[in-house]
């Protein structure tokens, strides 16, 4: 019997839009917003499993893309016509065209179709050495989906209207078994009515204090509770911990953060608890580790930042969203901890426009892990999850670990980098950070349709580089991160004297003729960048030397805090593992794809030929 039949006679037995092959996935997500399209996945090994259970008697499709859309992309069509299964490999190209590839990596597992539902399982490997499919890996996956009403006939796919979309993911995430009681409490830490302004970035702040328990409990998830309707709005939520020495006055008001008005409390909140950004789910800790709470190091008083993205200047728009905590006095082995590395979030954090490819380091330094850790902990702490995070510009993010000079396997990754999902990474194995080990958070941007210079800064246009550690044991270590240096950056574009004493901000240029009077960001935008020049700046900048932050979580600093130091001699950017194919194999037959090698040989190039620091 062949084995088309065996899997229809299979699928009739289930039934239902419910049926399957019997095998489990660990991973769920609803791709529409009609609840017509559900996908289901997990690892099998080096292949990944996939389920589709859609409503319609058609065909549906699933593909990975570059950008998200129809160009460049790696497609998979499948159904049952005449009650026959089918399964085809397609790819498009950087024109939409679409063609069936020649190579045909799904394997069909099961099918069925029923009155209202058409259910697929297929497998397919993570590299399939095919210059027409995507490698999977940890980075996120913009995943497209689509269908139609019919099947595919001989002349391929009709097209799908409306009937499509797009979504990230991270499929390589580990499995997450936990399960909480029905019963298990928690509290929820809301902003109330919040008016958002009709501007593109607002960061709002509010205070609450913690609920006083009588024994430690411990946090073992954190929920974002976002209002239906702002779940594009709420960009991303941290909770930082705040000094105890309070009355529940500071409780009364929120107010918009960093602002000359801010409340003076609210400049005591430095330290970051638990951070969410768009795209991310519940958060679980590991069976062994929670968030402590209770005891006299924990919090009593939590600041709540919301970042709002509003880039249409929509009015009137009121929110209520936050985060919810559930506890427990089943208390776990360890407490846990989160360490902000990377770039410090300043205007000395430049990058010029038209860049295709420019890269930018925050240094979490050798001196301060070490004065941290041989104090507090000299066996070291160990890594379980990380959020990467950036901007709108950024394109990719690594969390680079060294031990005495020698690069280690990546602590967390992303090449993919989607300003609208980021989520924190459940590492598969747990990473050990000892003293003398060190950290660079490397963050790839890409300017090229911007006139004026990016900054780093709080608004969606400015841009961060930051790495938020989830690790246990807890230490006193809040903040390990550094600053360039801004008065090279300026002598690059020709800057001789700044006035001094700077009484101004941003400060203001003396000589030469051309900059007097203004301030270094409009000198900055005044130089006549090119490509040419900002790889020459790009050389410049990540050789020069950092003022080390190593701030503790009691908001002190530990003695290494302001030290210059050099970055380390590593080589820039960092280099992907080999793909193990035989032939070149570019990530996905595009133009695209090329152009981002090609960017990153070239950078690689202008990059090593510095002479770093030994």
């Amino acid at each position: 019997m062949c084995r088309w039949l065996l899997l229809l006679l299979w699928a009739l037995l289930a039934g239902s839009a419910a049926g399957g092959s019997g095998q489990t996935y660990p991973h769920r997500t609803l791709l529409d917003t009609e609840g017509k399209y559900w996908l289901s996945w997990g690892r099998r090994d080096s292949r990944l499993a996939f389920r589709l259970e859609v409503r319609t008697a058609g065909y549906v499709g699933l593909g990975f893309s570059p950008t998200g859309a129809m160009a460049a992309a790696d497609i998979v069509v499948g159904g049952v016509a005449q009650g026959r299964p089918y399964l085809q490999d397609y790819f498009t190209n950087e024109n939409r065209e679409l063609t069936k590839d020649a190579q045909q990596d799904y394997h069909l597992e099961y099918a069925m179709e029923n009155s209202t539902h058409t259910v697929i399982e297929f497998t397919r490997d993570l590299q399939t050495c095919d210059r027409n499919d995507m490698t999977i890996t940890e980075s996120t996956v913009r995943v497209i989906w689509a269908y139609h009403h019919e099947d595919v006939g001989e002349d391929g796919p009709k097209y799908h209207g409306s009937n499509r979309g797009t979504k990230s993911l991270r499929l390589l995430n580990p499995e997450k078994n936990n399960v909480l009681s029905p019963a298990t409490p928690y509290f929820d830490l809301v902003n109330q009515n919040v008016p958002i302004p009709n501007k593109d970035t607002t960061y709002w702040c509010q205070m609450f204090k913690i609920p006083v328990f009588q024994e430690k409990h411990h946090v073992i998830k954190v929920q974002p509770v976002i209002q239906k309707g702002h779940e594009s709005l709420v960009h991303h939520i941290l909770l930082y911990q705040c000094d105890s020495n309070f009355n529940d006055s500071v409780l009364d008001f929120g107010h918009e953060c960093y602002h000359p008005n801010m409340p003076d409390a609210f400049y005591t909140c430095q330290t970051v608890f638990f951070a969410w950004a768009i795209g991310g789910e519940d958060f679980f800790y590991p069976p062994h580790v929670g968030l402590s709470l209770g005891t006299p190091l924990d919090p009593q008083y939590v600041l709540l930042e919301v970042h709002y993205d509003n880039p249409t200047y929509r009015e009137g728009l009121i929110d209520n969203s936050g985060l919810r905590l559930f506890h427990t006095t089943d208390i776990r082995k360890y407490d846990a901890g989160v360490i902000e590395a990377g770039l410090w979030v300043s205007r000395f954090h430049t990058i010029p426009p038209g860049m295709p490819e420019f890269l930018s380091e925050g240094h979490c330094t050798l001196e301060c892990l070490e004065e941290a850790l041989e104090a507090e902990k000299p066996s070291g702490i160990h890594v379980f999850a990380v959020l990467l995070h950036a901007h709108l510009a950024g394109r990719g993010i690594k969390l680079r670990h060294f031990r005495r000079g020698k690069e280690m396997k990546l602590i967390a990754y992303d090449d993919n980098f989607d300003f609208n999902f980021q989520e924190f990474q459940y590492l598969k194995e747990e990473r050990t950070i000892l003293p003398g080990d060190n950290l660079i958070t490397e963050c790839h941007y890409n300017t090229k349709d911007r006139t004026w210079m990016t900054w780093g800064g709080l608004g969606t246009r400015n841009e961060m580089c930051l790495s938020y550690i989830l690790y246990y044991p807890r230490i006193n270590l809040a903040r390990c991160s550094s600053i360039l240096d801004i008065m090279e950056q300026l002598h690059f574009i020709g800057v001789k004297e700044i006035y001094r004493p700077v009484t101004t901000w941003p400060f203001i240029i003396k000589s030469p003729k051309q900059y007097k009077n203004l301030s270094f960001m409009d000198a900055m935008n005044k130089f006549k960048w090119t490509e040419k020049e900002g790889l020459s700046f790009n050389k410049l900048v990540l050789g020069l030397p950092v003022t080390v932050r190593c701030s503790r979580a009691d908001n002190a600093e530990w003695s290494i805090q302001g030290m210059a130091a050099l970055p380390p001699a590593v080589e820039r950017p960092h280099r992907a593992e080999p793909s193990g194919c035989t032939s070149p194999s570019p990530s996905l037959h595009g133009t695209r794809s090329l152009r981002l090698l090609a960017g990153l040989a070239v950078l690689g190039r202008v990059l090593s030929s510095v002479h770093w620091p030994s």
